[in-house]
This record gives C-alpha cells, sequence and structure tokens, in this order.
C-alpha cells in the first residue's frame, strides 16, 4: 500500500479530541496544526510552559477559531504522567486520538529521568507507556459512542527507522553496565514500536474498540542539518554538505504526514506501521506501510517487555 496522502485527504475531525506529545516543536507542531485545521480539539502535551504557551498562541494565529488546549507534561517523571492523566480523566471527556510523539534522541552523556531511568528508555518507552494504559478508560469513552470503523479511537505511536538497527536488552535497559547514545536510542524506538504492536494484539484479545497503530517521519531536517558559522572555503564546503543531506530528509511537515495517516485516515488499520516511501523510507510524499524489522515482531519478546514496563512504571493495563 502506498499512495500520495495529504493533508486534504484527511477527514474532518469536528467533535474529535486529540492530545499529542511533544506538539510544540519537530513532527508534532505541524500534526497539530492540520488536526485543528480539521475541526479537532488538540491538546498540546508540552514539557516547557513558556514553549509550549508560545505552540498555542502561534496556532491559535494560524487557524481561526482552533480549539487547543495546553497541558504540561514532563514524560521523564511519572509523577507528572499520572498527575496529567488524573486531570484529563477527571473532566470525564472522551479521548479520540492519543498521539504519542514526544522523544529524546541520543544524548551524549548518559543522563536519568527523576525516577532514576536512563532518560531515552525512560521518555520515550515508559512515559508514553505509563501515560497510554492511564488515559485507557479516556479512549475506551470514546470507543463506546463510535458508530462506524473509521471513528474508532486510536494510539498512534511514533517509532524510527532507527529501531532496525535495536535490539532490547533486557539484562541493561538502563544502559547502567554500558553506555551508547545511539544504541540506547534505536533500543527506545524498538521498544515503541513493540509496544504499539503488542498493545494491538492485547486490544483485539478483549475485542476493544481502541486501536493501536505506529508510524515513523523518515528522517526529519533538524538543526543538525543546518549551516553554521563557519566562514571562507569551510562555509562554501559546509552548504553543500547541509545542501546533500538536506535534499535526503523530509521537512518537519512532511514527516507529521505518516502520524497524521494513522491518526486519521480511514484506510489505517490497528496494528499498521506508517512511513514515507522514498529514499530507505528516510523521505517522500506519499504515505505507505513501513518496514517491521525481525525483532520487532517478536511476540514473546514483546510481551516479556510490556511486564518490565508495568513493574517498572507500576501501570497495569490489557494484562
Amino acid at each position: 500500500m502506498s499512495k500520495q496522502w495529504t493533508v486534504a485527504d484527511m477527514p474532518s475531525q469536528t467533535g474529535r479530541r486529540v492530545l499529542i506529545t511533544g506538539a510544540n516543536s519537530g513532527i508534532g507542531y505541524p500534526a497539530a496544526l492540520e488536526l485543528a485545521r480539521k475541526g479537532a480539539t488538540v491538546v498540546l502535551a508540552c514539557r516547557d510552559r513558556k514553549r509550549g504557551e508560545a505552540a498555542v498562541e502561534r496556532l491559535r494565529g494560524e487557524v481561526a477559531g482552533a480549539q487547543v488546549e495546553l497541558a504540561i507534561l514532563d514524560l521523564a517523571s511519572l509523577t507528572s504522567v499520572q498527575e496529567v492523566a488524573g486531570r484529563e480523566l477527571e473532566r470525564g471527556l472522551p479521548l479520540d486520538v492519543l498521539i504519542n510523539n514526544a522523544g529524546v534522541m541520543a544524548p551524549p552523556k548518559r543522563q536519568q529521568t527523576r525516577d532514576g531511568f536512563e532518560v531515552q528508555f525512560g521518555t520515550n518507552v515508559l512515559g508514553h507507556f505509563a501515560l497510554t494504559g492511564l488515559l485507557l478508560p479516556a479512549l475506551e469513552r470514546a470507543a463506546a459512542r463510535a458508530t462506524s470503523e473509521a471513528e474508532r479511537p486510536r494510539v498512534v505511536t511514533v517509532a524510527s527507522i532507527a529501531h532496525k538497527r535495536g535490539r532490547i536488552r533486557f539484562d541493561d535497559l538502563q544502559s547502567r553496565q554500558r553506555y551508547s547514545p545511539m544504541e540506547a536510542y534505536q533500543q527506545s524506538k524498538l521498544a515503541d514500536l513493540m509496544f504499539a504492536l503488542e498493545m494491538e494484539r492485547r486490544l483485539e484479545a478483549r475485542s476493544s474498540g481502541v486501536m493501536s497503530m505506529a508510524a515513523h517521519p523518515g528522517v526529519a531536517k533538524t538543526n543538525l542539518f543546518k549551516v553554521g558559522s563557519s566562514t571562507g572555503l569551510a562555509a562554501v564546503a559546509e552548504k553543500a554538505i547541509a545542501g546533500v543531506i538536506g535534499a535526503l530528509l523530509n521537512s518537519d511537515a512532511d514527516g507529521a504526514l505518516p502520524t497524521l495517516y494513522a491518526a486519521t485516515a480511514a484506510e489505517a488499520v490497528g496494528g499498521g506501521y506508517y512511513g514515507p516511501q522514498g529514499f530507505q523510507e528516510m523521505r517522500g510524499g506519499d504515505v505507505g506501510d513501513a518496514q517491521v524489522a525481525k525483532q520487532a515482531r517478536d511476540e514473546a519478546a514483546a510481551a516479556r517487555l510490556w511486564s518490565v514496563c508495568e513493574e517498572l512504571t507500576g501501570v497495569r493495563f490489557l494484562s
């Protein structure tokens, strides 16, 4: 499956409520922007209040009458996750889409979350695992009112092509014995994809109306590929290299397309994994089925990982 799917193909999201983590930047903001344009009430779940408020103001400036809310969420703190989920549940509102988008990528030195987890595993995996489990009642509430397959609520977890090189080191999940920035990131993104697929298996086993799927943005342009402060010949060379690299990468807006497809398209299915179809899945205007590495399909390892996540977070669901 591959098609030239654009935001123009998105169905109306009027009456639907969407929560996006890390929605103030990266692919999170363009995803929030397009959902708001289609009429959704969008909750921007952001770690930094100042940046979150700036994103809300910007979105309201770009979308007249936008229904947007701000939630201050630090995925590196289970207490913060519990507080945000608790406030959301107290409102008694259905949640139609949860987009697990925020993430930490390859800090050069090992860092820890407030709960003592390696920051990439703790944020990318455990924070989102806990948030999803705690918000499941709101998703089930939305499922109860769905009148068609297309209206079923969805959990979209953003993975990465980096998962293909990842492996789950059950003997050292927190990278205490040895820390490699990229290996820890690859592990976290593999775990995200395994979580999304395992959640769908558990939802199906219970005939739930909620769907779980995953998406990846390819490789979006970041400040890493912007020209720096070099001068002379170095600046010329830097600009040439940046141009070559940039030609292979997605913009943030293009990178958000697979996430939006998973979150809204009638053709998207539970257990699906979607991404761009260009060179090495790095870029492309068409959205299609993404490649799932063999290790991500290991159901026994996924079940074990689920149990570990429950133990580490104290959040148990679909068990």
